[in-house]
């Protein structure tokens, strides 16, 4: 089995708990995190954070909670898929003894290769012999020298910690630090300690002004009449390693009912074939913009933004329009937003991310922590045409 196994820490299961509380977690009510979660780390070799398995709920789900601090808060996001270490490390190990010239190694480890993307690096004596992406089993490329300020490419290692600025790892442990200490005043004594999402009545018992209760959350529907709400969007994976963005194109075209194939969309970003593919290289962001309008015969009104604010996300999300979002090096589209908690505590903030990475499969994180992410650049569209 791979290296690296711990335990949730209380914090980042009462961030669970107000969630599930406040309403915005589906189908988990009364689940149960496995006893021990498998530990991801980063490039740098830090332990970086802890993915648990959510046992008993309606479907799979698994919670990524921080280990080092500087990720900036105990929750980082709650995803609907399923998460089988074991397994995932057996299919990686068969990979390299498939291989011409199988790989010895004697140490494996769960790594956030481009974050929040994984992979299992293999290792001889300390020394790296191999970096294979989850579920493809590709070989990440090493690293290379980019240009200042240019973010990492859509299938490109890089360490998240040794990236930040001097200034972010400062700001994001004060921010760790301040909601640890909000968290110690919900934390209801041993029954976290049976790592159990508390029913949401039964959870709310243990708060006082519960009369209080924050709950502002929204995803993508048919229309934004609240009376006749059914969900409205669809998961698409990316075909390759480097088509986030074709991905990403995809699932918000099929939002306003233009159904173009990955294909098609990735000859139109100059993403290459499935043969032949590439990612979109840095500088080329308008390309989403154009795309989104020619496909569309300009029905759709694509822009971008360079600085979104969560303001900005929670009003597109409140108009019922879908966005995608760059992060450094990937792709995923924005389909809804949640801002809970109580009133006297810092209010969670989380997007409802739909993720078309791992290739293929793709991944819903409902949801994902705004504070500890980086959005390099936002892309909105418009439907003017009816």
């Amino acid at each position: 089995m791979a290296a690296g196994i711990s335990r949730t820490s209380p914090h980042a299961l009462a961030e669970l708990n107000l969630l599930n509380a406040a309403g915005a977690l589906r189908g988990l009510d009364g689940a149960k995190l496995a006893g021990a979660g498998t530990v991801i780390y980063d490039l740098n070799r830090e332990p970086l954070f802890l993915r648990t398995r959510v046992e008993g709920g309606d479907a799979d789900a698994y919670a990524d909670t921080a280990v080092d601090p500087r990720v900036g808060a105990p929750l980082l996001a709650v995803s609907h898929a399923e998460w089988a270490p074991q397994a995932l490390y057996e299919e990686a190990a068969e990979t390299l003894r498939s291989r011409r010239r199988p790989i010895t190694y004697n140490e494996a480890r769960f790594v956030a290769y481009s974050f929040p993307k994984v992979a299992i690096q293999f290792l001889r004596d300390g020394a790296e012999v191999a970096l294979l992406e989850l579920y493809t089993w590709r070989q990440v490329p090493p690293a290379r020298k980019r240009r200042k300020n240019e973010p990492p490419g859509d299938f490109e290692r890089w360490s998240f910690l040794d990236e930040q600025p001097p200034n972010v790892r400062t700001r994001n442990r004060r921010r760790y630090t301040k909601r640890t200490k909000e968290l110690n005043r919900v934390i209801p004594g041993r029954e976290l300690l049976k790592l159990r999402l508390i029913e949401a009545e039964r959870f709310k018992s243990y708060i006082d002004r519960i009369d209080l209760w924050l709950n502002d959350t929204r995803e993508l529907h048919y229309s934004t009449n609240n009376a006749d709400h059914h969900p409205c969007y669809e998961l698409r994976g990316q075909q390759t390693s480097v088509w986030c963005v074709a991905a990403s194109v995809q699932m918000l075209l099929d939002f306003y009912r233009y159904n173009y194939l990955q294909t098609r969309l990735a000859t139109e970003l100059g993403l290459g074939t499935l043969a032949n593919p590439n990612g979109l290289p840095y500088g080329n962001e308008q390309l989403v913009v154009d795309t989104l309008e020619d496909l569309t015969s300009n029905a759709v009104d694509a822009g971008l933004n360079w600085s979104p604010s969560w303001a900005e996300f929670r009003n597109e999300i409140r108009a019922n329009r879908p966005l995608i979002s760059f992060i450094p090096g990937h792709s995923r589209t924005v389909a809804g937003y949640t801002r809970s908690g109580l009133p006297w505590l810092t209010p969670f903030r989380g997007l409802l991310v739909y993720d078309p990475w791992p290739p293929n499969i793709g991944v819903i994180t409902r949801w994902e922590n705004f504070d500890t992410q980086s959005y390099r650049v936002m892309f909105n569209a418009h439907l003017t045409l009816v």
